[in-house]
């Protein structure tokens, strides 16, 4: 593998290992020209970065909902998977987007929407899950 250098919002210019990059062939919800992007390791753990490769100011915080709440499921339709390649268990990431509202002094986590990743193939998508019990806005301030 490569390495690549990538202009990111969190940290400027940096070089990335190939396997970092990622394709989102549908792109995000409400970011579907966006497709490119590249995990990148935060100075903050467990946070990690989504950065978009096709717009250098655009990068999104995640955290791995299994972290968020002990019982979370991910529950999303099948197809979702065939969609990425139908990663094996170990080669499946999910993520949670983080949203931070200063103003109201406010960090959640989107539950509702994961963030699915096959590493192997380095394709990802936002899923929609099934489970009426996860929330867009997720507290992560709040215990329980």
């Amino acid at each position: 593998m490569t390495d690549v250098t990538i202009e990111t919002k969190p940290y400027g210019e940096m070089t990335v290992k190939e396997q970092q990059l990622l394709h989102f062939p549908v792109g995000l919800f409400g970011f579907e020209r966006m497709k490119r992007y590249a995990l990148l390791d935060s100075t903050s753990p467990p946070f990690i970065w989504l950065q978009s490769l096709d717009d250098p100011g655009l990068a999104f915080i995640l955290v791995n909902p299994y972290l968020v709440v002990q019982d979370y499921v991910l529950d999303i339709d099948p197809q979702e998977l065939v969609e990425i390649g139908e990663p094996r268990e170990e080669d499946l990431l999910v993520f949670s987007i983080v949203t931070i509202a200063h103003e109201e002094n406010r960090v959640s986590c989107n539950l509702q929407g994961p963030i699915i990743i096959n590493r192997r193939e380095r394709l990802g998508r936002q899923a929609i899950s099934l489970d009426t019990r996860w929330s867009i806005r997720h507290s992560l301030l709040e215990k329980g």
